[in-house]
């Protein structure tokens, strides 16, 4: 590719002007009704978090909040997924449960100990997920109880690959709601009535 042929963009000098930030409060809102893509991470567009399942549990929640993601895809030598691992995974009671099963301490735990391997995961249709709204990606959380969901797609090859990850706390910032601690709304009438409040 030719990068001579590419002119630089005009640039304003700053100095002795104020600056505000713009507000995405202003932004149209996502609503109950709004296609379900609007708040589905597409993976085409945002590399994939991931992390090895010999991965240590500190290092796994250091990488989750370098990317600021609650969610890491686990993943093979061949970057096949094998499973998934959640903040609640890493911080909740799974870590010290598996570590008294093995005899052993929660810092010589890895990511393969406490993930939620992919065979007991369920995943949606990104031609699905095209064809729906919101309010269906909420009521797909809501019944599975989980604060994730995955979205795949047939590939070229015949073979399924993740597409995209769909997340409560990404529909509850995308609605406006802020989110305290770990509980995040996970209907629109939670979402309204944190709103309320």
């Amino acid at each position: 590719m030719k990068r001579d042929h590419y002119l630089p963009l005009a640039q304003q000098p700053l100095g002795g002007t104020r600056i505000g930030v713009a507000d995405a409060a202003g932004a149209e809102r996502v609503r109950e009704d709004s296609p379900a893509l609007e708040v589905m991470t597409d993976l085409r567009r945002v590399p994939a978090a991931t992390v090895a399942a010999e991965t240590s549990l500190a290092d796994a929640n250091h990488i989750m909040k370098l990317r600021g993601v609650r969610l890491l895809l686990v993943v093979d030598g061949q970057r096949e997924v094998v499973g998934v691992i959640t903040t609640a995974d890493l911080l909740g009671e799974r870590p010290v449960r598996v570590a008294q099963s093995r005899g052993g301490r929660v810092n010589d735990l890895e990511v393969g100990h406490v993930m939620t391997p992919l065979a007991d995961m369920e995943a949606v249709y990104l031609s699905d997920i095209v064809k729906a709204e919101v309010g269906h990606v909420v009521a797909t959380l809501r019944r599975s109880g989980r604060q994730h969901a995955l979205v795949i797609e047939r590939g070229a090859d015949g073979r399924n690959v993740i597409r995209g990850i769909l997340s409560a706390s990404q529909i509850a910032r995308q609605v406006g709601v802020a989110i305290e601690g770990t509980e995040i709304p996970r209907t629109f009438a939670e979402i309204e009535a944190a709103v309320a409040a």
